[in-house]
């Protein structure tokens, strides 16, 4: 029987993130990660600890008037021989160093210290590390709390320790695929004029596509950038026969002033005259930086906000009506590669500017 992994939470955040990053916990594997942080919160006195499954929660419960919730997923990408960690050049690398276990291992520091009475915060703080994030959003253990059971979620801020070089990124752009379909007439390929190519019908979609123009949209005072873009496309029946059918399909990300709902009748306006189908669709999430705490986060880290572009679970808070920022001390340009990594330096800059933040 293996011998089970241990934290050392009193260690740096640096040595923290290494620790993290030499437990395996590709997607659906998270067991022994979840079980060393449940063993190692359970070791700080002023938190209210739980699990269900491989989502870790603990809570403080001081009485103050505003509570935060830090989150962050404990999952990675198959690992591609980059484990164990190794520090190079003041660099920790490995599976996982940017995305996110260098966030999860602030934290947990922050975890240590309120937990043991270090630190007296000014908000009551929630914890989440939860599973399956780099998955299908079924199983996202984030987002099955956020299902079942959403009071648990409940805070006046959210901030998702996501990679963001250490910026503070506001909101998310929504996510929507959508499959064009383009019909013709199957007929042999000799006698092509006896049907209709629809490989060839489908260029009047492509060139949709490369005329269109993504919007822009400022909201709260960040800049999001919209996309649309086709990302595969499907035809054919054999070498010697003319298709009958070819699919486009398409990826929106669109900005968090758009619904699902606007995002949708949007593509089907781009898109008139074809038979589309929604496959798969996620909200924008608005940044929320109008609220006093958001705010104050903002002020602490001490650089101007941005937007956020792409998706996080920060969606998922923002449905709720939470608002919900995504700062982390990880590279999100290195997250997913062999060679992902994360500067020593930017953990430490980013702990002690989440630290500051939550001593008020």
């Amino acid at each position: 029987m293996a011998a089970p992994n241990l934290l050392d939470l009193s260690s740096s955040a640096e040595a923290l993130t290494a620790a993290l990053v030499d437990i395996p916990s590709v997607s659906g594997e998270e067991a022994a990660i979840a079980d060393a942080v449940e063993t190692a919160l359970r070791g700080c006195p002023k938190l209210t600890v739980s699990r269900i499954g491989n989502v870790v929660f603990g809570a403080t419960d001081f009485g103050r008037e505003q509570r935060v919730v830090l989150a962050g997923h404990l999952d990675t990408v198959p690992v591609a021989g980059n484990l164990p960690s190794r520090i190079a050049d003041g660099r920790l690398y490995g599976c996982g160093t940017s995305d996110m276990k260098s966030g999860v291992a602030l934290q947990l520091r922050a975890a240590q210290l309120i937990g043991t009475g270090e630190l007296d915060p000014a908000v009551d703080v929630s914890w989440f590390f939860y599973d399956c994030e780099e998955v299908e959003a079924e199983r996202n253990g984030l987002n099955r709390l956020a299902s079942t059971q959403p009071e648990l979620l409940a805070a006046d801020l959210a901030i998702l320790l996501e990679p963001t070089n250490g910026l503070v990124e506001g909101g998310c752009q929504g996510t929507m695929r959508a499959v064009v379909t383009v019909p013709g007439e199957r007929a042999h390929s000799a006698r092509s004029w006896l049907g209709r190519n629809a490989i060839h019908a489908a260029a009047p979609v492509l060139s949709r596509l490369d005329e269109y123009h993504a919007r822009q949209v400022e909201v709260e005072g960040l800049t999001f950038r919209e996309g649309l873009n086709a990302v595969f496309i499907a035809g054919g029946v054999a070498g010697n026969v003319v298709p009958d059918l070819c699919t486009v399909t398409v990826n929106y990300r669109f900005a968090p002033d758009r619904s699902e709902a606007e995002a949708e009748a949007h593509l089907r306006e781009v898109f008139a005259g074809y038979e589309i189908e929604v496959t798969d669709s996620a909200p924008a999430a608005r940044p929320g930086l109008d609220r006093p705490l958001a705010s104050a986060f903002v002020a602490a880290i001490g650089k101007p906000a941005e937007a956020k572009l792409g998706w996080t679970d920060v969606a998922r808070f923002s449905a709720l009506g939470i608002p919900a920022l995504n700062f982390g001390p990880g590279d999100p340009g290195l997250a997913h590669k062999v060679d992902e990594s994360v500067a020593l330096a930017a953990i430490g800059q980013a702990e002690t500017a989440l630290l500051t933040f939550l001593r008020g």
